[in-house]
């Protein structure tokens, strides 16, 4: 499965979130994008439940010297979650990478404060939460994201993709309550190979979808 554009994937990851929700519906919704590629995915997503949607920031830790392949990620506040069998293989320990999550936490502040604009992250206990991203490809940073997600309590935790690695997505199934992932090819290989227009997502873009479903303060 290809899809065009992450627009078109996102309404049909929407329309099959609803077809598969008991009634049609899921109580108490948040949609939650890993931003940037997931953001216009996202947007659907909340459009079509009738949610409110925000990002949460993730950044990937690259392998020194390919920075694309990840050995870990951070999310939040939270200490750096580290691929430990990769990081064995490779002959490195965490402190070869404190710079790297240094860098990375610098980053990810910056961006979370951009998108957010001051505002807090929301509160998503005892809520239904909808984690979004366009692809899995090792799925490091999607599972820093679902462990941060769940020491916050939310009341049912789902992770929905267009198109993942099938070992990912396997190996997923064990952080969240549920994982929706419309295709995985055994020839994977890189989730933009899966899509017809696989353009960066600028912050400006991000920014504006999300004002489209931004609740007034408070409202969280």
């Amino acid at each position: 499965m290809r899809f065009p554009h992450r627009r078109a994937a996102g309404r049909d990851l929407a329309r099959r979130l609803v077809e598969t929700a008991p009634g049609g519906a899921l109580p108490r919704p948040v949609v939650l994008a890993l931003p940037r590629g997931g953001v216009p995915v996202a947007a659907e997503v909340a459009r079509a439940l009738d949610a409110p949607l925000d990002v949460l920031v993730v950044r990937k830790i690259g392998v020194p010297g390919r920075p694309e392949a990840g050995i870990g990620a951070i999310a939040g506040d939270d200490p750096p979650l580290f691929d430990r069998r990769t990081l064995g293989r490779l002959g490195l320990d965490e402190a070869d990478l404190a710079a790297d999550v240094a860098r990375e936490r610098a980053e990810l502040g910056r961006r979370a404060l951009r998108y957010r604009g001051g505002r807090p992250a929301p509160d998503v206990r005892d809520r239904t939460v909808v984690l979004v991203d366009d692809g899995l490809a090792t799925g490091v940073t999607a599972r820093a994201a679902l462990r941060h997600l769940r020491r916050r309590e939310p009341a049912r935790l789902i992770l929905a993709v267009p198109v993942g690695a099938p070992e990912a997505v396997a190996a997923l199934r064990r952080e969240a309550d549920d994982v929706l992932c419309l295709s995985q090819p055994p020839d994977f290989g890189a989730v933009g190979l899966w899509y017809d227009d696989f353009a960066q997502v600028t912050d400006e873009e991000v920014i504006a979808l999300l004002d489209t479903r931004r609740p007034p303060a408070g409202e969280w």
